[in-house]
């Protein structure tokens, strides 16, 4: 069991989860240190002086405290943008990557000598038959167009 868990902690995939953890929360710090202390305050000037995070009801004894929710809703929406931002500009190198890799051109396997017999009279026939083809389209198109006209 010690040594089926050792192999699942050295995976890749488990290392890189963590350090996405990791590095995710130390960013998720400054992102909310970012709204409480720049943004919010930034913004409740522009709004009148309000402080978002004193703006609070009370309905009986409970406390809402709908500022810090909105504190929130912009944290989440900064983390979000920046997320979208990273994911964005890795695909646009992964796509970047995906254009200089050329594909290979399948070859064609060589036709056999039957191949290319039946394919010669395959086109004979159509050329004989072309003229056929066209008195019997015109003769169909004649009967269409009396059959409109009645």
């Amino acid at each position: 069991m010690i040594k089926e868990f050792k192999e699942f902690i050295s995976r890749g995939n488990v290392i890189d989860l963590a350090v996405g953890v990791i590095i995710g929360g130390a960013f998720g710090k400054i992102v909310t240190s970012l709204v409480d202390n720049i943004l919010m305050p930034l913004i409740g000037l522009l709004l009148g002086g309000i402080n978002f995070s004193d703006l609070s009801f009370k309905v009986k004894d409970a406390t809402i405290a709908y500022g810090l929710f909105i504190q929130n809703i912009v944290d989440f929406l900064i983390v979000a943008l920046c997320i979208f931002l990273i994911i964005k500009a890795i695909n646009k190198i992964s796509k970047i990557g995906k254009k200089k890799e050329e594909p290979k051109k399948e070859e064609k396997p060589a036709k056999s000598n039957e191949v290319i017999l039946l394919e010669e009279i395959r086109d004979l026939l159509k050329k004989s038959n072309k003229k056929w083809e066209i008195y019997s389209f015109s003769f169909l198109n004649d009967i269409f167009s009396f059959i409109m006209n009645i």
